[in-house]
């Protein structure tokens, strides 16, 4: 590693351990070296520390860790590392992503001659084999994936998320991520708008798409992160105002009605209850049936976490 890195890799966690190794396996493996990783333990809960300990006892001196003593929130971790970061440009890679050889490389080129950018990197699932991933999972990924690549330039900087960089001077112009947010998400799309809005043009690079092995593996782990993820939604619309996504989704139509009324029952109890209900089904019904299953639990659940956010109690 150089005296001043070229690129800063922050990777925030919280009880990450066991799913570390997908990062900081691969990113022993690139084909540069002059860029840094910074860990940011946010509360050690399972010995985190302990790992990236072995780690740096192998030799990796470019490893370093920062640690909270507490939980501070994902967008606390991110400003931590942003702060104590040394590279122009900064990668943010979470902590089960599992990235190509030329990771680094490729996020530095995208910001060739740009002393203010930001690029976004796509995540695609990985899965094991299972009735839901068979029935939802898979496929709802590659429409995830081909919608993103769809988007109108103007509003790609709603993916940003997991995997992203800014240079130093993009982050300068906006400020950190907003530590208001506490529930899951949306302090990601609150990043992306708000670097739009200071006049950056935040892209979608295909070619930085990373191997994600974290996603929801059960209809209700896909429903509940719905509906917390609707609720979170209010967080963005307090601060930015209601203007700034658009109307609220109104799904229309037979389908829509369908939706529209599981969603005005749908609390953090039922919504756990039906979708473990639809986890129970999906190997003993046909895979169109199950998708719709599915589709409904989780469409009817971030409804209802956009119209009714304290509906969202538990922590996530």
């Amino acid at each position: 590693m150089t005296a001043e890195p070229a690129a800063s890799v922050i990777i925030p966690t919280r009880g990450g351990r066991d799913r570390l190794h997908y990062p900081l396996d691969s990113l022993m493996r690139q084909t540069r070296e002059d860029f840094e990783v910074i860990v940011v333990i946010d509360g050690d809960i399972d010995d985190t520390s302990g790992l990236i300990e072995e780690y740096r006892n192998g030799g990796w001196r470019a490893l370093r860790v920062e640690r909270f003593e507490e939980n501070h929130g994902r967008s606390g971790a991110l400003n931590r590392g942003i702060e104590t970061a040394r590279g122009r440009v900064i990668i943010r890679c979470d902590d089960d992503l599992e990235v190509r050889t030329d990771f680094v490389d490729r996020h530095l080129r995208a910001h060739d001659d740009q002393e203010v950018s930001a690029v976004v990197g796509l995540t695609t699932n990985v899965f094991p084999d299972g009735a839901y991933a068979e029935a939802y999972g898979r496929d709802t990924n590659e429409s995830f994936l081909s919608d993103a690549l769809d988007t109108a330039p103007a509003m790609q900087w709603r993916y940003w998320a997991a995997n992203c960089s800014a240079t130093r001077e993009a982050y300068a112009a906006v400020g950190g991520y907003d530590e208001s947010y506490r529930r899951y998400g949306w302090e990601d799309v609150d990043m992306g708008y708000r670097l739009a809005q200071a006049g950056l043009e935040v892209r979608i690079d295909p070619s930085l798409t990373a191997r994600h092995h974290g996603p929801s593996l059960t209809a209700r782990a896909r429903t509940l992160r719905a509906l917390h993820s609707g609720a979170a939604r209010e967080t963005f619309l307090l601060i930015h105002g209601n203007d700034a996504l658009g109307p609220a989704p109104k799904p229309g139509g037979p389908w829509g009605l369908a939706v529209r009324s599981l969603a005005s029952v749908m609390t953090e109890p039922v919504a756990g209850l039906l979708a473990g209900l639809v986890d129970k089904l999906l190997p003993t019904v046909p895979r169109p049936v199950g998708r719709k299953l599915v589709a409904l639990c989780v469409e009817s659940a971030g409804l209802s976490g956009v119209r009714h956010p304290g509906r969202a109690r538990s922590k996530f």
